[in-house]
Parts: structure tokens; C-alpha cells; sequence
């Protein structure tokens, strides 16, 4: 059987650009009729997704299969971690949670996780002309490289060449570029092929010198200059982007507590590029300000997120603005601290044992070992409006308060809860301002009036398409190309 190329970018550092290159390659090559699948060895992000075959993989590759025309699937991403503490970490295998351990335990597993990185590249291979794959941090790690499965020790056994991504906007570009490279052994040199610097302001002729001497001093051709794009909008794998479109006058003032393991802060997303909403961020020591709405986020460590935010006095603040009249939504890991009780018999999210919730609804979770994953779509009970996104939580949620469900599933289940007097709501649907419908129904709901229809999907597509057109414009197309097995050298 003839297996597809596979081209693999790597960066000096995180967010160096990475996934911002893979998404643009593969809609580059997809747009050109050539059959292109992305691909990341192993992730480390609390941003997943959750696939057509029924698991989760990390955020940026489901981005990256929508560049491609495709289904997110597990074998896109095999190995995920999904950190629960400083020094631990879930481990997701083919999408399956399979265990938690810490980080000197998981060196010793990688030879495992290898062989489930090396199965779904095989299948990827043999389904696709080209594998377009991402690594994660950097490759001159010093301290990462035994036993490497995510830059160059996967390089090295699938034998792909690799492209070196930069980023010139954190300054060094060519000490980032050239250390790497000097940092690398030589089989692992010469798989570097080129180089790409990222994020660049200004006028190209100042910087030509940089680059003759770069090729100069390595050999390697650099492939191209990408420039900084302000406004460009991508999912981020695991930081918050915190940057907001311009507003209109009468915003909605919706506030977001940054807790220790948020996860799935990409729900907010659509609410920070709305033009009717101003997204605000809290972080450690920061009072809540006056707000419409208060959004409790998704958390992979529940109960110990529960306790910070009441260490910081959130809990009070949120009493208070409910007294005034504000609006407060949970979603996933903040529909159960919006609970009355949060049981972790098992100790799957840190030591075993129970924590009161604030008491804003009905109702009480207990942690079970199976995680619940799920791609879904029915509509809310406010206003009828059609919903879709996708569930990933590991709780079981009972009580008198899902009497009042605030959404009614295509599956004939119901999900989520109201409060009486409708100022709190919850739900373990991720994704919900994605759809324009439920968006506008849920900011209607909060007090924004004459909401703006926003197409989210839509507005993501508009910059996957603008990422194409930037490596059209900037790299060296017949090169990449090469490659990638489609034309001769």
C-alpha cells in the first residue's frame, strides 16, 4: 500500500505558531484538490473537542480538520494530557481518558504512548496523500528529548522532513532559529528542511540581511516571512486570548472568573468577538466589577477551583450581584459549583472527598470514573432557539432543579437546569454561543436588547481562508509543495 507524504512544522518555542501554520498549510492544500489530514502526536491543552468517533482530542486539531474539509477524529490527536495539578496530568489515549500520573511517571510511559502515536499516524498514512502534522513546544527541550513522541523523536521514526516556525515578535528570532537548530543532533539537523518566521511588522527589505545571512549560516533556505495580522482570530490550544473586536455603544458586560484549571475557555470566544459584548476576564485578587452576567467555565479540577474562587471572595460577589438583579451561567464544571454538593468519591480530580457547592441550584454531582463524551444538538427553552455543541464532563448531576431542564436534546434527554426566579442558569453543553440562535437567545436573557445575529463558524472560516491566502502570498509555495511529495525537486 502507497502511504501519503507527511510534512511535519515545529516550532523554537510555544506559541511560536505552530497551529496558526498547520491550519493555514492545510486549507492552502485542500483549496489546491490534494486530500490533506492534520495530525499532533501528543497535546497538552484543558481545550479539546470531541470527535465523530466518540472521543476528545485537543481544540486545535479539530480547527485544523475544519481547514481540511473533515470530521475531527481520534486518530488526528492519539495522545492528549489534560493537566489536573502542577505536576499531573490526565492521559487520553485514542480518546479515551486511560489514566492520571505525574510528570516523571508519564516519561516512563511514553514508549507506550509511542506505539499509539505510530498506529494512528499508519492509518492516517494509508487514508490520505498528506499528513500535515503539528509538534508541541520545542524540539531542543534538552530535558524532554529521551524517549521524545512529539517533535523530533516521532520525526525521526516516520523519517519526515520538518519545517522550523519563529516567532519575531518576542525578539531573538535568529537565536531562536540558530540555537534550536545547534541543539539538535545531526540526523535531526538535516530533517530540518526550512525555516518560517512568524508574526513580522514592517518592511521585509530591513530584514533581508537577517535572512541572507541565516541561509548562510545554516544552509537551509528560509521559506518565508509571515506578517502580523492584528485581528486574526483562531481557537488558542491552551492560553487566553483575551483581545476584543471593536463595541458598539450599548454593550452587555459579561465577566468570567480565570480559575487555576479553566478548561474550554473557548466557549468564550464568540462572546469577545460579539460587538454587543464586552468580555472580561478576573483573575487572582481581582474583584468582580459590576457585570450582566457571570459565567462560571468548564474546570478539570472542580472542587479545588471551587475553593479558589471562594478564597478570592468570589462567592460573595456573585451573591451580591444576584441580589442586584445580574444573571450568572455555568457551564460544565460551573454548572456543578453552582450546585449544592460535589462529590469525588474516587479522587479522580485530586484527594477523595466532598465540598459544598454555592447553593444557586437544586442540585448535586458525584464523579464517576467514565467520562461522558458527546457531540449534540437539540433547543433551549429560552425561546425554542436551536443549540448544538458537545459534552465532556466526567460528573453524574441529580436533583430537583433538572425538573426545570434549560436545554431539550435531539436524543430525548435533557440537560442542564434553571433557577425559579431565572436569574441562574447551567448547562454541560460547551460551544453554546457558537450557534447564532442560542447565542442571541442567551444575551437576550442576560439584558442585552437588539442582539446582533453573529455567525461564528462563519467568522472562523473567513480566517482560515485569510491564513491560505498568507501562505499563497508569503512562502514558498513550489517548495512546500516538494515536500510534500507533489512535485519534483
Amino acid at each position: 500500500m502507497t502511504l501519503g507524504k507527511t510534512l511535519m512544522v515545529q516550532g523554537t518555542t510555544s506559541d511560536a505558531g505552530k497551529s496558526t501554520l498547520v491550519t493555514a498549510l492545510c486549507r492552502w492544500l485542500t483549496r489546491q484538490g490534494v486530500r490533506t489530514v492534520p495530525f499532533k502526536p501528543q497535546n497538552m491543552a484543558l481545550n479539546s473537542a470531541v470527535t465523530a468517533d466518540g472521543g476528545e482530542i485537543g481544540r486545535a486539531q479539530a480547527v485544523q480538520a475544519q481547514a481540511c474539509g473533515l470530521e475531527p477524529h481520534t486518530d488526528m490527536n492519539p495522545v492528549l494530557l489534560k493537566p489536573n495539578s502542577d505536576t499531573g496530568a490526565q492521559v487520553i489515549i485514542h480518546g479515551r481518558a486511560v489514566t492520571t500520573m505525574n510528570a516523571v511517571a508519564y516519561h516512563d510511559y511514553k514508549a507506550i504512548a509511542m506505539q499509539a502515536v505510530l498506529a494512528s499516524h499508519r492509518r492516517l498514512s494509508e487514508g490520505w496523500p498528506v499528513v500535515m502534522v503539528e509538534g508541541a513546544g520545542s524540539p531542543a527541550e534538552i530535558n524532554l528529548r529521551a524517549g521524545d513522541i512529539a517533535n523530533m523523536g516521532f520525526a525521526e521514526a516516520v523519517d519526515c522532513p520538518v519545517l522550523l516556525v519563529a516567532d519575531i515578535n518576542r525578539g531573538g528570532v535568529f537565536a531562536h532559529l540558530v540555537g534550536t537548530l545547534e541543539l539538535l543532533s545531526p540526523s535531526e539537523q538535516a530533517r530540518v528542511r526550512g525555516f518560517i518566521i512568524n508574526r513580522f511588522r514592517g518592511d521585509i527589505a530591513l530584514l533581508q540581511p537577517g535572512l541572507d545571512w541565516l541561509e548562510q549560516r545554516t544552509g537551509k533556505p528560509v521559506v518565508g516571512v509571515l506578517p502580523y495580522v492584528m485581528d486574526l482570530h483562531l481557537e488558542a490550544e491552551d492560553g487566553l486570548d483575551q483581545r476584543q473586536t471593536d463595541k458598539a455603544e450599548q454593550v452587555l458586560n459579561v465577566i468570567v472568573p480565570v480559575l487555576p484549571r479553566i478548561s474550554n475557555h473557548t466557549d468564550f470566544d464568540p462572546l469577545r468577538l460579539h460587538p454587543q459584548v464586552n468580555l472580561q476576564f478576573v483573575g487572582p485578587g481581582q474583584a468582580i466589577p459590576s457585570a450582566d452576567l457571570i459565567i462560571l467555565p468548564g474546570s478539570k479540577s472542580v472542587r479545588s477551583d471551587l475553593a479558589y474562587l471562594r478564597a478570592n471572595g468570589w462567592d460573595t460577589a456573585i451573591n451580591r450581584h444576584l441580589r442586584y438583579g445580574g444573571k450568572v451561567l455555568g457551564i460544565c464544571g460551573g454548572l456543578q459549583m453552582l450546585g449544592e454538593q460535589l462529590h469525588d468519591p474516587l479522587g479522580l480530580e485530586g484527594a477523595a472527598g466532598s465540598s459544598p457547592g454555592l447553593g444557586l441550584l437544586a442540585l448535586s454531582t458525584v464523579l464517576e470514573e467514565e467520562k461522558q463524551l458527546r457531540n449534540v444538538s437539540g433547543h433551549l427553552t429560552l425561546e425554542n432557539a436551536d443549540v448544538s455543541g458537545y459534552e465532556i464532563h466526567a460528573g453524574v448531576t441529580t436533583g430537583v432543579a433538572l425538573e426545570r431542564p434549560l436545554v431539550q436534546l435531539a436524543d430525548g434527554r435533557c440537560d442542564g437546569a434553571c433557577s425559579p426566579d431565572g436569574q441562574v442558569l447551567g448547562t454541560y453543553l460547551h460551544g453554546l454561543f457558537e450557534n447564532p440562535a442560542s447565542s442571541s437567545a442567551l444575551l437576550r436573557w442576560a439584558g442585552l436588547q437588539n442582539v446582533q445575529s453573529v455567525d461564528y463558524h462563519a467568522l472562523r472560516e473567513r480566517d482560515i481562508e485569510r491564513l491560505a491566502d498568507l501562505v499563497e502570498t508569503h512562502l514558498d509555495g513550489k517548495l512546500l509543495r516538494e515536500l510534500c511529495g507533489l512535485e519534483q525537486p
